[in-house]
């Protein structure tokens, strides 16, 4: 379960590494696989200048300090699933959303929950290496 002030990985290539939880979209004081969150970043890649052009080699440039919506794919914390299992990863992990509530990002750098199928977020599925 995330909730105010927890540390996640952010495992896209938007040239974020961490951030830290704000609130919790639903209203909810917890948040797990799947649901969205407003985060701040409290780590990123260094901006490269190239030629006049900044850049993080994606093409997107995020800064430390800057507030941005996200979506929880990985929690510590173990989740039951419907025949009766608990699946827990060694992290938390986050992915960062844009206005739209679409992936940021072009790539998933690592496993993602398969409660995000359930929830409605495909593009995010199949974007992932492995899903578990």
């Amino acid at each position: 379960m995330i909730q105010l002030k927890t540390v996640l990985n952010v495992i896209d290539n938007s040239g974020a590494l961490l951030a830290e939880c704000i609130r919790v979209a639903h209203g909810g004081q917890f948040g797990g696989i799947g649901d969205q969150i407003t985060v701040v970043i409290k780590k990123a890649r260094p901006i490269i200048n190239v030629q006049g052009k900044t850049s993080t080699g994606t093409g997107l440039v995020i800064r430390k300090g800057e507030v941005k919506k996200a979506l929880i794919v990985r929690t510590r914390k173990e989740t039951r699933r419907p025949d009766g299992r608990y699946i827990r990863f060694d992290d938390n992990a986050c992915i960062l959303l844009n206005n739209k509530l679409e992936p940021l990002a072009t790539r998933i750098l690592g496993v993602v929950g398969a409660e995000l199928r359930g929830k409605k977020w495909g593009k995010v599925v199949s974007l992932a290496p492995r899903v578990v």
